[in-house]
């Protein structure tokens, strides 16, 4: 199988091109894949600073390779920046939002600055502002989507815009052959969330996850519409009988729609899910998952199956270095 190590895997102290989309707060999947030489990320934007503690006591339990911690800026409380970053946190992931103030926080931390953007434009400002890696985020991604612009022409626009940069590819990518596909775009790693959300060791609800594996690539939508606790956030998520009524309404606004203030599930503490919340379920939910936002990109079509992490892994790295050794032979 062909060396897939690149510089940005040396530069973030990984072993394989991989890094996991901020889609859990799983300990299980996040130690998961940097065990298994990728880079595991947090979500932590939602977690508390006492959820955010014990979320990275749990991942540093599970493992000592480095890992990574995300946040939205425009939710972020400043100060839970801080907690990651006292914790030894190396990898910072920041998105939705100008990274310039908190670079300097990251780099006097010693940890590195991750960023998401939409365009090449935007990437050349992140870099401008002392970002050392760029996220090139496609419009098939799953959950908020920051660009307009397809993975496959958003990639290789970002690696000449910022060729003093590393670049990892986000958007569609679920298994070998979609890694070989940025590799040769020229990112150096692929950012994958809806082939890990699908891992064994995540947390769903078992109707959700049968939905999961039951999607095709076009049974997922684009819109803002599910907004309680994010408006104007486009996202992408499975189409499902929330999507389908709306559409059927003719699409009317917030205040208008149907069955809104409809409370659909609860979470395990008692916290109510209403209709159109942004909020995802987990597997402790209760009440109509399915009506719930169930985040997925494009390339769950290509997910029809569960695995663990590491052979998630094994898998995407033997097939990408079959195709492109296939190729350099050619």
């Amino acid at each position: 199988m062909t060396n897939l190590t690149t510089p940005l895997c040396e530069r973030l102290g990984i072993k394989l091109p991989i890094v996991q989309a901020p889609v859990t707060t799983s300990p299980d999947v996040i130690a998961g894949v940097s065990n298994a030489g990728g880079l595991g990320i947090l979500q932590a934007t939602w977690l508390g600073r006492d959820g955010t503690r014990k979320s990275l006591a749990a991942i540093q339990s599970r493992t000592d390779r480095p890992f990574g911690a995300n946040y939205v800026i425009s939710l972020m409380d400043g100060d839970d920046l801080d907690i990651a970053l006292d914790a030894g946190v190396p990898v910072i992931s920041t998105f939705w939002g100008d990274p310039a103030p908190l670079v300097p926080r990251i780099h006097d931390a010693g940890a590195l600055a991750l960023h998401t953007v939409g365009s090449a434009a935007e990437a050349r400002r992140a870099v401008d502002a002392g970002v050392d890696v760029v996220v090139a985020q496609g419009i098939e991604a799953g959950g908020h989507v920051w660009g307009q612009v397809s993975t496959l022409v958003l990639v290789p626009a970002v690696v000449d815009a910022v060729p003093d940069a590393h670049v990892i590819a986000a958007g569609g990518i679920a298994d070998g052959r979609g890694l070989a596909a940025v590799l040769a775009l020229g990112a150096g790693a692929a950012w994958v969330g809806t082939r890990f959300v699908m891992c064994e060791e995540n947390r769903l609800h078992p109707d959700h996850r049968a939905r999961l594996l039951a999607a095709r690539e076009t049974d997922t939508f684009y819109s803002s519409l599910f907004d309680i606790g994010w408006p104007d956030a486009p996202h992408r998520v499975l189409v499902n009988d929330t999507v389908e009524t709306w559409l059927a309404a003719g699409e009317p606004p917030p205040g208008k729609r149907p069955n809104e203030g409809e409370i659909v599930g609860h979470y395990a503490d008692g916290e109510p899910v209403p209709r159109y919340s942004f909020a995802d379920p987990n597997g402790a939910v209760t009440g109509n998952v399915t009506s719930m936002c169930m985040y997925a990109g494009q390339g769950v079509g290509l997910v029809r199956d569960e695995k663990p992490v590491a052979e998630i892994i094994e898998e995407m790295m033997k097939d990408a270095g079959n195709i492109l050794s296939r190729l350099a032979q050619a």
